[in-house]
C-alpha cells in the first residue's frame, strides 16, 4: 500500500487510486475501492452509521467482500487510518522538503498537516481512534511511526541548529499538539476571532504564527 498514496499538496484530496469512474473497480483494485467507499460512508454518516454491508454496496460488491480483504470491520478501518498516515508521511515529507531552515520546515508541515486533515475527514476520523482500529497491525505501527518521524527529525533539526537543552519528546508533542489542536478547534477559533472584530484569519496565518511562538518559546525558554 506504501506505493499507493501520491504526494498531497494542500489543495488536494487523499489519492484513491483504482476506482473507475463509474463507481465499480477493476480487477485487482477490490481493496482499495472498499477503502473508499469506506470514506466516503465516514464523511456521510460517521463512525455510528458505519456497515460494511453499506461500504460493499457502495464499492458494488458482495456483502462478504469486506469481510474477505480485510476480516471484519476493524480490519477495514486499520487499513483506512494506516493509509491516512501514510498520506500524511507523503505530505509532510514533501513539505518540509522545499525548505532548508528547521522553522520554516515546521511552518510547512504544520500547513500540510491542517490542510491534509481538513480535505480527508474520513481517513482523519479513524486515524487517532484505538477503539475502532487495531493498534498492533504491523502496517499500521510503521505508518504511522514514520509520519511522526517527519515531525521529530524536523524537531531535533531545530535543537540542534541552535544547541537547545529542551526534551526532543516533549518538544515535538507541543508542536503536534498545536497542530492537531488546529484541525480540531480551527474553525471555531477563527469565527471566535471575527465575533471579536478581528480580520478574517486563515488557517495557513495560524499556523504560522502558532509556529513563530513555539519556536521562540523554544529558543528563548523562561527560567523558574
Amino acid at each position: 500500500m506504501l506505493g499507493m498514496i501520491e504526494t498531497v499538496t494542500s489543495d488536494t484530496r487523499l489519492a484513491q487510486s483504482g476506482a473507475a469512474h463509474d463507481g465499480t473497480y477493476h480487477h485487482g483494485d477490490l481493496p482499495n475501492a472498499l477503502r473508499r467507499a469506506a470514506v466516503q460512508v465516514i464523511e456521510e454518516r460517521g463512525l455510528g452509521g458505519f456497515s460494511l454491508r453499506e461500504v460493499a454496496r457502495r464499492a458494488g460488491v458482495s456483502h462478504t467482500a469486506p469481510a474477505h480483504h480485510f476480516g471484519d470491520m476493524r480490519g477495514l478501518l486499520t487499513s483506512v487510518a494506516t493509509e491516512g498516515f501514510e498520506a500524511l508521511r507523503s505530505a509532510t515529507a514533501a513539505a518540509a522538503a522545499q525548505h532548508d531552515d528547521p522553522a520554516e520546515q515546521l511552518t510547512a508541515i504544520g500547513e500540510a498537516y491542517v490542510a491534509l486533515a481538513r480535505s480527508n475527514r474520513g481517513h482523519c476520523e479513524v486515524m487517532f481512534r484505538t477503539d475502532v482500529v487495531d493498534t498492533d497491525d504491523p502496517q499500521f505501527m510503521e505508518a504511522g511511526l514514520l509520519g511522526y518521524a517527519v515531525l521529530e527529525d524536523t524537531v531535533r533539526a531545530l535543537l540542534e541548529a541552535d544547541d537547545l537543552s529542551v526534551d526532543l519528546d516533549h518538544a515535538t508533542w507541543l508542536c503536534w499538539s498545536s497542530m492537531q489542536g488546529l484541525v480540531v478547534l480551527g474553525p471555531k477559533l477563527e469565527m471566535m476571532h471575527q465575533l471579536k472584530g478581528g480580520a478574517e484569519a486563515e488557517s495557513g496565518d495560524l499556523v504560522r504564527r502558532f509556529t513563530e511562538i513555539i519556536v521562540s518559546g523554544l529558543r528563548n525558554p523562561q527560567q523558574g
